[in-house]
């Protein structure tokens, strides 16, 4: 639709091919790199992996995200702050910070000065701007619980203030799963298209 913008991603190892690096091209100006890579059930990498595909990213001429790790980006010797240091001892180009945030805490204010903390962290540890591609509230070690749909708008309401006053975060994304069986999840709409509460507060956030 008008005024909204595709960012391409190369999700993982086997990703960094010439077609998918042409298609990311064509797509605009940016260009996010791996998913997860710290995890074992997303693009599951080593740093050594990211590392010595990077350069087929830089050859895009694109504005570079990091890989999004799921956890830990601020953390010294943690897989982002290893990768970030090899980039820099290799002279390659990391242009912003993409990171995902799930809370388990299921207080919005509490949650909200949490994810505020995390990207504060995050952007001391590395001084490059921030992308937020995923965030939400959601228990992954409770077995993927989610809030009450009215918590998690509070929490959408509140967070979307935060971060628009954070003037280091240039980009964030709710994480949207789609709605099954009437429970609670992070999604923005039922079928038809039917706006859930979270859906409501999103869009009155990004009227604000």
């Amino acid at each position: 639709p008008p005024g909204v913008e595709f960012v391409p991603m190369v999700w993982g190892r086997d990703h960094v091919t010439p077609s998918a690096l042409a298609q990311a091209k064509k797509a605009g100006r940016y260009l996010l790199g791996f998913n997860e890579p710290d995890e074992p059930t997303q693009a599951n990498m080593t740093v050594e992996q990211a590392l010595d595909r990077w350069p087929a990213l830089m050859s895009t001429g694109l504005v570079l995200g990091s890989p999004a790790v799921a956890t830990q980006a601020a953390t010294p010797g943690g897989w982002l702050d290893r990768f970030m240091s090899g980039a820099a001892s290799r002279g390659y180009r990391v242009d912003f910070i993409a990171v995902h945030w799930y809370g388990a805490d299921f207080v919005p204010a509490r949650a909200v000065e949490q994810l505020k903390s995390y990207l504060t962290a995050v952007h001391d540890r590395y001084h490059l701007p921030i992308w937020l591609t995923e965030y939400a509230l959601v228990d992954f070690p409770g077995g993927y619980r989610y809030p009450d749909q009215e918590v998690q708008a509070e929490f959408l309401t509140a967070s979307a203030r935060m971060l628009a006053n954070l003037d280091f975060v240039q980009r964030y994304a709710w994480f949207a799963l789609p709605i099954w069986d009437d429970a609670p999840t992070t999604g923005l709409y039922q079928e038809g298209p039917v706006p859930t509460p979270v859906g409501r507060a999103f869009e009155e956030a990004g009227r604000d």
